[in-house]
Order: structure tokens, then C-alpha cells, then sequence
């Protein structure tokens, strides 16, 4: 049982940013079936791939005025969760990883919520007889898009200062940049061209924290203090509560309710008004707290 709990904890990028429901449900789920993967050679790739075709059923079925079919919507985008869950923990459990993969793993959840979206206003259109709902759905998408990426950013930093391994991912724009330039022309270099961009909006999104970073590298370069280290998790971790409620389970548990009401533009509203409020109080929190660390 010992040697279990290693491999679950090894399949994990960290448990500091892992929320409650993730902890109880999606992981435990998704490590078991990473470990019966392992060895079949079933790729994490391939697995989020699957991923994209179960998220956006979920659209196709939301559209239907049913509560069976919100039901099985429901079921499939927990689902593509648990996929979502397992093709990270294979990747860790295997060492099979990639930039690429990572592009594609965030790139997955994108084709979900854009198919739920379309799906939301397909039949709100139907329902009211107006293709106004669409534009609903684009600020929706584009809010989700900017709340996902700084999301991802603000976990990716909380990785960073646990460990250089478990912060890997943490790159700046010129480390991304000069990857996308040493590759081959193709689909990858073209996925990595669109990382750069994703990643230059959140350099630009958070001057503190990019201030903060520049501070502690001219002083420590990349060996910054243990207690530094152990302050900013510190302080990182109790703004996960706000930063939670942009993640997966923050928004579906919402959304969930939602649909299996009826009265699916509330989503919309939520999503434009209420997330963003989360987002512009989680980004102001977290840059004055980068702030006390330049000090």
C-alpha cells in the first residue's frame, strides 16, 4: 500500500495545487486507469485526443431542451475529465511527456467549453427565436480563454517555487519563443507559435509578479532560498480558494446546476460577470502579494 501511494503521489504534479474534488474524485479515478495503460502503448497524446471527442459530445447533447440529454452532457464532461486527469498522470507515471502534449492537453479543454457554448446558444436561439445568444457565447469564450490562461499561469508559478522539476513547465516568453524558432516547420511549430502568444498575455497580464521574479533572479539566480520558497507557497496557497473557482470543478459545479434547470443563459451570465469579477479580484490579490516579496 506504501509503494501504491508513491506511484499516485508520483502521478501527481503536486498536491499543494490539487483542489478537494480532484483529490476525492478525478485523481484517484484517473490513476487507475493510467496504470492499467501503462504498457499497452496507449500514448497521453492519444488519450487527449479522445479527451476533445468526449468534451465536445457534451456540447452536442446540452443543446437539447431534456434533462435526460443534460444528464448524459453532464456524464460525458466528467468524463473528458477524467481523461483530462488521465492522460497527465500517465505522462508522469511513463516519463512519455512533451511541450507539445501539454499545448494540446490545455488546447482540450478549449474544444469542450467552446462546444458547450455553441451548444448554449444553439438552443437559446431555438428557444427565443434570436441568434443574439451567439454573441453571449463568444464573451463567453473569450472570458473563459483569459480565465483559463491566467488560472494555469498563477499554478504553474505555485509549481515553480515547490521545485525546479515540478516547476518545469514555468517558462519565460524568450525560453518559449527561442523553442518555437529551433523547430521544424508543422503542426507542432505551429501549436507552439500560439503558445507564445498565450504565454506573452500573461507576462503582460501580471508586471508585479514578472518584477518579483526578475528581483529574486538577480539576487539567486535559479537557486532561490528554501524559506522563499516555502513563504510563496504559503502565501500562493491561500488564493487557491479564489483561484478554484475559474478551474474545471469551479465553473461545471455551477454549470451542472444550471442545466439540469433549464435556464441555461444564466451560464452566460455567470461566466461574463461573476468569473471575471473572481479573476480581476484573484489577479489584483496576486499581485500585491508578489509585491511584499520584491520588498
Amino acid at each position: 500500500m506504501g509503494e501504491l501511494n508513491k506511484e499516485y503521489e508520483a502521478s501527481l504534479k503536486s498536491i499543494e495545487t490539487e483542489n478537494v474534488i480532484d483529490r476525492l474524485f478525478y485523481r484517484p479515478v484517473g490513476f487507475q486507469i493510467a496504470r492499467r495503460l501503462r504498457g499497452t502503448g496507449i500514448t497521453p497524446n492519444m488519450v487527449t485526443v479522445v479527451s476533445i471527442f468526449v468534451g465536445a459530445g457534451a456540447g452536442y447533447l446540452f443543446h437539447f431542451d431534456s434533462i435526460r440529454m443534460a444528464i448524459g452532457g453532464i456524464l460525458l464532461l466528467v468524463f473528458a475529465n477524467i481523461l483530462d486527469c488521465v492522460d497527465g498522470q500517465l505522462a508522469r507515471l511513463t516519463g512519455i511527456k512533451s511541450a507539445i502534449g501539454r499545448i494540446l492537453d490545455g488546447f482540450a479543454g478549449d474544444i469542450w467549453f467552446a462546444s458547450i457554448y455553441i451548444g448554449f446558444a444553439l438552443r437559446l436561439s431555438h428557444e427565443y427565436g434570436t441568434y443574439w445568444f451567439f454573441a453571449l457565447a463568444v464573451l463567453s469564450g473569450l472570458s473563459h480563454l483569459t480565465q483559463a490562461n491566467i488560472t494555469d499561469y498563477y499554478k504553474t508559478l505555485h509549481l515553480y517555487f515547490i521545485s525546479k522539476d515540478k516547476g518545469a513547465e514555468f517558462q519565460s516568453v524568450e525560453q518559449v519563443k527561442a523553442k518555437h524558432k529551433s523547430m521544424r516547420y508543422g503542426v507542432n511549430k505551429a501549436f507552439y507559435f500560439l503558445y507564445s502568444w498565450y504565454t506573452m498575455f500573461q507576462v503582460n497580464a501580471t508586471p508585479t509578479l514578472q518584477r518579483m521574479l526578475h528581483s529574486l533572479h538577480e539576487r539567486y539566480g535559479d537557486d532561490i532560498p528554501s524559506d522563499i520558497r516555502l513563504a510563496f507557497r504559503k502565501e500562493s496557497h491561500r488564493l487557491m480558494r479564489w483561484i478554484d473557482l475559474m478551474t474545471f470543478n469551479g465553473r461545471t459545479l455551477i454549470m451542472f446546476v444550471i442545466v439540469l434547470t433549464g435556464e441555461v443563459w444564466a451560464y452566460f451570465l455567470y461566466e461574463i460577470i461573476v468569473l471575471n469579477i473572481v479573476l480581476f479580484i484573484s489577479m489584483r490579490k496576486h499581485e500585491a502579494m508578489c509585491a511584499k516579496f520584491i520588498k
